[in-house]
């Protein structure tokens, strides 16, 4: 039996849209004799729906086009897709993440997914309620198990502690399936392409059954989804992978190990630079942006930011824009210009002194002869940030912001000034890893200027000023964070495993910890690592329980 794999980009609420685009995907697999095609979790309403399910009609909705699809399926062909659907008991939540399986016009067979995650980016217990026992149903002759996403993610011999007492695969194996279908809304992070793929093996080996895990693709909100499809044989080998962070097609002979391998990145900084310009373009896309505004200030930030919004919009649809002020060197503008020139970006200057020496001018009865201290530094960044958004308004462009997530957790960052913007592209990126991901883009000759990455980093706020003036050195700085923010570790911790002073490290926690306030007042991130400020780590801002 040949199954197909449709790995699909949706947008959230837009069913319409994404029932045409898995009616097409059904077709394409059909020509190739395929018999049954998978398609993503909740792929009839996209990932995450959030309280969207909550709203008169969307579950009702759900069904109208999932009968659609059904009945524009070609003849024999079997389609396995996601969608929300109305529970049917009398208590509990009033609605289920379901799977459904749709044959010959019809909904044939549905299973709403057992283990619901609350952690991280997930709150699916907010609005579904689990699913009962799981049952087999068969395609032609194959006999066939439906699980959806983190049902396959509670094995007892792979995870040291699982989050609940059932494991859906496990149940479904003493049915004997002769394949085990997983339908999945996971999103990227740093390493889990390769963690997932030893995860499922780890179901291959135990039960000796081939796996299929068919993900969604492309950026909603916050969360990247990159697809990283997939079919193993009963011995873990990978048969079939779909390509990263765009939308594919692939097959899988359940009887035949044929090989259907698309390319994949070569590297972890590549899939996450694809993963940012992904995240990029469907955020701007899905919410109605077609260009974007970007404050060039010729640092190593600005810089891959205008790289990732160049690739992800067009550079004809991207616009730098440097605000050299009292304290910026020629350097800088120098820097900005030969980027914007290198990625044939639209580059406008627009100087701030003057602004600036009229702000100190007004506010200067009100200070009286107090000394000027960050106050001004601040106000330098708050300029620069009206500027942005008065193009941002005349303009109909997006701002994207440009701090990093050393800054945003470390507080190293303004408040209405450069965290202004409707997309923080970089922020979960700590500074050390955007060095990495500059070197990458420079990996065949120069398109960042190598001045970027050789100058110590600066805000340009005061004279002489550099980053290391106010934080550690950012090789060590995103150490601790890591640690701090990722691992959830103690102070103690930290220095021991570190070799750090103690002094250090908790003036580190106590920023991160100090600065919650600004970051839940920041631009939506794309999440990249495990854990991602905002939806992923919830921490009240009025706390004093300090690791």
């Amino acid at each position: 039996m040949l199954i197909a794999v449709g790995q699909i980009n949706t947008t959230v609420g837009d069913m319409r849209g994404n029932t045409e685009k898995m009616a097409e995907f059904a077709n394409r697999g059909y020509q190739r004799g395929a018999q049954l095609i998978v398609f993503p979790e909740l792929a009839i309403c996209g990932y995450p729906p959030r309280d969207l399910v909550q709203c008169n009609g969307f579950p009702e909705d759900n069904q109208h086009w999932l009968t659609e699809l059904a009945c524009r399926l070609p003849p024999d062909l079997t389609a396995i897709v996601g969608y929300v659907k109305r529970s049917p008991h009398a208590c509990g939540k009033p609605f289920a993440n379901a799977g459904a399986v749709l044959t010959n016009g019809k909904l044939r067979y549905s299973q709403a997914k057992i283990l619901l995650p609350t952690y991280d980016v997930f709150d699916e217990q907010r609005n579904f309620e689990p699913g009962g026992l799981p049952a087999i149903f068969h395609v032609g002759e194959k006999r066939v198990g439906l699980t959806i996403c983190e049902d396959c993610w509670n094995d007892k011999y792979f995870w040291e502690r699982r989050l609940y007492p059932r494991d859906p695969v496990e149940e479904i194996a003493t049915a004997h399936p002769d394949i085990i279908i997983n339908i999945s809304a996971s999103p990227y992070a740093f390493g889990k392409r390769a963690f997932r793929l030893k995860m499922l093996q780890a179901i291959t080996h135990r039960y000796r059954v081939p796996v299929i895990f068919a993900n969604m693709v492309g950026g909603n909100d916050s969360l990247i989804f990159d697809g990283s499809s997939l079919a193993l044989n009963r011995s873990g080998e990978i048969c079939a992978q779909a390509k990263p962070f765009e939308e594919d097609l692939i097959f899988f002979d359940i009887d035949q190990c044929t090989k259907d391998i698309h390319p994949q990145p070569e590297s972890e900084i590549e899939a996450i630079f694809e993963a940012l310009v992904l995240g990029t373009r469907d955020y701007c896309g899905k919410c109605g942006f077609e260009r974007a505004i970007i404050g060039l200030s010729g640092g190593i930030d600005s810089s891959i930011v205008a790289v990732i919004a160049a690739r992800a919009l067009g550079p004809q649809n991207v616009i730098g824009v440097a605000m050299p002020g009292p304290f910026s060197s020629e350097g800088s503008l120098r820097d900005a210009r030969q980027l914007a020139q290198k990625l044939e970006l639209r580059f406008e200057v627009v100087p701030i002194t003057d602004e600036f020496e009229t702000f100190r001018k007004a506010l200067k009865p009100v200070f009286r002869e107090l000394p000027e201290d960050v106050t001004e530094e601040n106000l330098q960044a708050r300029i620069r940030g009206t500027i942005l958004m008065a193009i941002s308004n005349k303009y109909r462009a997006i701002v994207l912001t440009t701090g990093n997530k050393s800054e945003l957790a470390t507080g190293y960052c303004t408040l209405y000034g450069d965290m202004v913007g409707g997309l923080a592209v970089i922020a979960d990126i700590y500074k050390t890893m955007v060095y990495d991901l500059a070197r990458w883009v420079n990996r065949n000759g120069e398109v960042i200027p190598h001045a970027c990455l050789d100058k110590p980093p600066s805000a340009e706020l005061r004279p002489n000023q550099t980053d290391q003036d106010s934080l550690p050195p950012y090789d060590i700085l995103d150490q601790i964070l890591s640690d701090y923010i990722e691992e959830n570790a103690r102070a103690e911790e930290i220095v021991m495993k570190r070799n750090l002073s103690p002094d250090l490290v908790r003036d580190v926690i106590r920023r991160v910890n100090q600065n919650e306030y600004k970051r839940q007042q920041a631009a939506p991130n794309l999440k990249v690592t495990p854990k991602a400020f905002g939806v992923g780590r919830v921490f009240p801002i009025a706390q004093k329980y300090w690791l």
